[in-house]
C-alpha cells in the first residue's frame, strides 16, 4: 500500500523525520545513498544545506529536493518503520 509523506524534518547526519497519512512516523538515515557517489543529484546534497532543501513533492506525497533528487516512497515508508524495530 501506497502512503503520502505529510511531514519531513532534516535531521543531522543525512537523516530525516517523517510522517505519513496513516499518522505513523520514523527517522530514516539517507546516508548512504547522499556519500554513496561522488557525483549524481544525490551528490549534490552532501551539502548540509542542500541536504536540508528536503520537501514533500506535492503531486507524489514523496520526499524530494530541488536539484532533482527524490526517495521512492515505499522505500522511505519501509526504511521509517523498519527503524522503529532496531
Amino acid at each position: 500500500m501506497y502512503h503520502r509523506t505529510t511531514s519531513v524534518t532534516p535531521l543531522p547526519g543525512y537523516r530525516v523525520a517523517v510522517t505519513f497519512d496513516d499518522g505513523t512516523s520514523g527517522i530514516v538515515d539517507l546516508a548512504d545513498r547522499v556519500q554513496r557517489l561522488p557525483t549524481g543529484v544525490f551528490a549534490e546534497l552532501q551539502d548540509p544545506a542542500r541536504f536540508a532543501q528536503v520537501f514533500i513533492d506535492p503531486e507524489g506525497g514523496h520526499l524530494a529536493w530541488p536539484n532533482g533528487a527524490d526517495v521512492d516512497p515505499y522505500l522511505l515508508y519501509d526504511e521509517a518503520h523498519s527503524s522503529l524495530s532496531r
